[in-house]
């Protein structure tokens, strides 16, 4: 959520600045630069009457003790309607508060300077590329065609058990699986971040802190007995640790991993492009968390940028990176690089790791602050990145490394799964 002090003093900046989202956000940044303006009042109001209120009980007491009972009387009936116009007055301003929150929670982030203007997709910057495509015999094919032919994932078992978007991973398809999991998290470790293992299921409060909700409501599973929401990322609960937490600057930073399985409800997402492990449900995904020093957000951006390219460029897959235009990123970003590495079989390109920094978007919501060195509560910045999304890192890798005799296992991934090939 982006702080509203920034609106009271920057309004017609923080407009122009999301419109690089590709949207007018002048009538909703209007609304809540009024409603403020009216709560500002509002308070100012209140205080008046309550200093009043006070004056009046001092003044009432010091009546009674000199025996002038008729005028405290008088002054004490004061009081009395003073005191139901002040709660009146503070219902007005606890439903204006509620309104003034909710119009904030649906703005995005402001996006960073260096992101450009753009719709969608097609306006993104690729930033870099590498990596030598491999031509693929004659006879090869896309990775359900795969998992069906060695019998290592089952697509038609999931749907039958939970439906479409459930796999089952089986034999030589669950073991890579769980080698990919335990590669990432090792290398993660390796560069100092701590392994957690969080809760798979959030509370209202958590979804609040990192932006999915109210935004993404509808793109999650949401238990309504209970109120909770299974987790679309481990970045919820990793990053919400730290909700109302108040750092340190030596603290920083504040790095965090975790493996998750990921739920989404992916709502409308059907045809060719959704195929296979293209788009799941139900998906695991290594997640790197950072809570940084706001003047060292962006060199932890880069940093962690250059670590998913280099787990990328082991497991020896063709990739990609692209820095997102304003009308391509999530809510809550300042800015965000995507990488996608490259399928063969298929001949697209594959997302497999969004590394994004929040700024305070994130960090105002949980209210995760830091004492600076003048003794100052400031905002810290939170940022995180898939490290990696398992789905299409296995798809590319079965496409990618498939021969007439079977599929070769990446060197790095052998000590995990005890076997260098899958073949019939």
């Amino acid at each position: 959520m982006i702080e509203l002090s920034l609106i009271k003093e920057q309004k017609d900046n923080v407009i122009e600045k999301l419109a690089k989202r590709n949207q007018d956000f002048s009538l909703q940044i209007n609304e809540i630069f009024q409603l403020d303006e009216k709560r500002r009042k509002l308070q100012q109001e209140v205080d008046e009457k309550l200093s009043r209120f006070n004056d009046l009980n001092k003044d009432i007491a010091v009546l009674y003790k000199s025996g002038k009972k008729e005028e405290a009387d008088k002054f004490k009936l004061e009081t009395a309607g003073l005191k139901e116009t002040i709660q009146e007055l503070k219902e007005v301003q606890k439903s204006l508060e509620l309104t003034l929150k909710s119009r904030l929670s649906y703005i995005p982030n402001i996006p960073h300077d260096s992101v450009d203007f753009g719709k969608g997709a097609e306006d993104n910057t690729n930033l870099h590329e590498e990596g030598k495509v491999p031509e693929l015999y004659e006879g090869a094919q896309a990775h359900w065609d795969l998992a069906k032919k060695f019998d290592i994932i089952d697509f038609d078992l999931g749907a039958k058990v939970s439906g479409a978007g459930f796999p089952f991973y089986k034999g030589k398809g669950a073991k890579l699986q769980r080698a990919l999991i335990s590669y990432f998290l090792d290398r993660a470790s390796e560069l100092g971040y701590t392994e957690v293992m969080p809760p798979l299921l959030v509370n209202e409060d958590s979804g609040f802190g990192t932006g999915q909700l109210p935004d993404k409501d509808g793109q999650m599973y949401h238990t309504t007995v209970d109120n909770l929401y299974l987790i679309p990322t481990a970045e919820v609960p990793i990053t919400n640790i730290f909700r109302n937490v108040i750092l340190k600057e030596s603290d920083f930073p504040v790095k965090y991993v975790g493996y998750t399985p990921c739920f989404r409800r992916e709502a409308g997402s059907y045809g060719k492009d959704v195929r296979g492990l293209n788009r799941l449900h139900q998906f695991d995904k290594v997640e790197i968390v950072q809570v940084q020093h706001p003047d060292k957000s962006y060199e932890t951006l880069d940093q962690m940028v250059e670590y998913v390219q280099d787990l990328i460029r082991s497991l020896g897959l063709p990739f990609r990176s692209l820095k997102l235009c304003g009308g391509d990123m999530g809510t809550a970003s300042a800015k965000t690089i995507d990488l996608e590495v490259y399928s063969a079989a298929q001949k697209k390109w594959l997302e497999v790791s969004s590394v994004s920094n929040f700024e305070t978007y994130q960090s105002n919501r949980l209210k995760l602050r830091f004492k600076n060195t003048d003794g100052k509560s400031v905002l810290a910045h939170t940022l995180n990145g898939s490290a990696l999304a398992l789905p299409r890192i296995l798809a590319a890798i079965l496409e990618n490394n498939q021969s007439a005799e079977g599929i070769s296992i990446p060197e790095v991934l052998r000590k995990y799964t005890g076997f260098d090939k899958i073949s019939e």
